[in-house]
């Protein structure tokens, strides 16, 4: 169907605080391509495995968009009793039917390929993609600016896994991109997976 590379974060330790940077949270899931060509969906991971069969109430939301055309970069998650990503139930595979899609970013939209687009466009593109949708596949929500380091500490202090800053006038490239600026919260489990791996 489509042939794209992830475009992947650099590490870093400051979150950046320009006016031209978004700030995301990052969840606690699985990055998914979700790619949806007619009749034809398919949820690809970042290790190039089709997950299409996994995560069935993504599919049949993608089906239902009036759109035929479109790719969507984004990230599995399982919303706990709290209402947040829960990495445990994402990763025992019990709660597969429950699995939503937190999108991010939008790569194709019809016959139109958007990488080349700034990121403030396609957001644009992607809001308008998925307004009408609530379920299943949902929008990732934004801050804009100066407000990047106070967000950090708040995304640490409420137990996120840290932030994603993106530069708003840059396109999307595949491969590791100093446009895309992730720092981690050094509490979080994730850390001590990371670690243990590691081991």
């Amino acid at each position: 169907m489509f042939k794209f590379d992830f475009c992947l974060p650099t590490v870093g330790k400051t979150v950046p605080a320009g006016p031209e940077w978004f700030h995301e949270i990052k969840y606690d899931g699985y990055r998914l391509r979700l790619e949806r060509d007619g009749d034809r969906v398919r949820l690809i991971t970042k290790g190039g495995y089709d997950w299409t069969k996994r995560y069935p109430w993504i599919v049949e939301n993608a089906l239902k968009n009036r759109q035929k055309r479109f790719v969507i970069d984004g990230e599995a998650i399982v919303r706990g009793v709290d209402g947040y990503s829960d990495f445990n139930a994402l990763h025992s595979g019990k709660q597969n039917a429950e699995v939503e899609m937190l999108a991010f970013d939008i790569l194709v939209l019809g016959d139109d390929d958007l990488r080349k687009l700034p990121l403030s466009m396609r957001k644009t593109n992607l809001q308008r993609l998925l307004e009408r949708r609530p379920e299943g596949i949902f929008v990732s929500d934004y801050e804009r600016g100066e407000i990047g380091p106070d967000l950090f500490r708040k995304v640490c202090d409420f137990g996120f896994e840290g932030l994603v800053s993106k530069r708003a006038d840059r396109p999307y490239r595949g491969g590791r991109s100093p446009h895309w600026i992730k720092v981690k919260n050094r509490t979080h489990p994730a850390m001590n997976r990371v670690m243990n791996a590691l081991q």
